[in-house]
């Protein structure tokens, strides 16, 4: 079954290109021009992905990305003509998944349709937060700032807490090294090449000092670090 795509945008030459390319690489899109009517497609479910722009006639980009979030944890693109910085952080920050600047090419956004769908385990839905697993392994106090394994507290530096504390929070999901450089730290244009492996790194030596038989944090190759999220 063709894995169907919301294509929430109101310029149709760019639509028709988005959703040309997406029915030749095998989805099914379906394109609205507004939020409202985006809110009313959503509703009826089934969708597997949301390209959202940011510049939408009705609604902000952004403000329909929060009111999404609040239901439901679907992969979301956005796609926008503006490049800067704070607005590419600004969106990652709300849950996006991905962030593309005009003009762009359609057959490099199907391959990142394809790639968060792979992330989110092939069926469109990002796992859900399982606190549950989490709390198997892990103790977070936020008001601390500490987090324990196997009842260990961890002495970790800011970025290594930050960068576990999202990871998680966010069992079984996997992020990029620049989702986490966007979404962990506080200036990432200004960080290094490698810093986010740098302290994966350092992170796993902590934690093996702790349990050296296991190795909570999974590198998936090509593609970024998640927390296992089974016990």
């Amino acid at each position: 079954m063709r894995k169907k795509i919301l294509v929430i945008e109101d310029e149709p030459s760019i639509a028709e290109n988005i959703t040309y390319a997406l029915a030749t690489d095998g989805f099914e899109p379906v394109w609205c021009g507004t939020g409202q009517e985006a809110m009313v497609r959503l509703g009826g479910g089934g969708f597997a992905l949301v390209i959202v722009d940011i510049g939408l006639p009705d609604v902000s980009g952004f403000d329909l990305a929060r009111e999404i979030r609040r239901t439901s944890p679907i992969p979301l693109i956005f796609l926008t003509a503006r490049s800067d910085e704070i607005d590419r952080v600004a969106g990652l920050e709300l849950g996006a998944d991905d962030y593309i600047t005009k003009p762009f090419s359609p057959r490099e956004l199907t391959a990142r349709v394809r790639a968060i769908l792979r992330r989110a385990g092939g069926n469109g839905e990002a796992p859900p937060v399982d606190t549950n697993r989490v709390a198997a392994h892990f103790r977070i106090d936020e008001d601390g700032r500490k987090i324990s394994y196997h009842g260990v507290p961890l002495d970790l530096t800011r970025y290594e807490y930050r960068l576990l504390l999202h990871l998680v929070k966010n069992p079984g999901r996997v992020y990029s090294r620049e989702q986490l450089m966007d979404r962990v730290w506080e200036e990432p244009e200004m960080s290094v090449d490698r810093t986010v492996d740098t302290h994966v790194k350092t992170l796993r030596q902590k934690l093996r000092a702790v349990r050296p038989d296991e190795d909570p944090i999974v590198t998936h190759r090509g593609e970024g670090y998640s927390i296992k999220a089974s016990r």
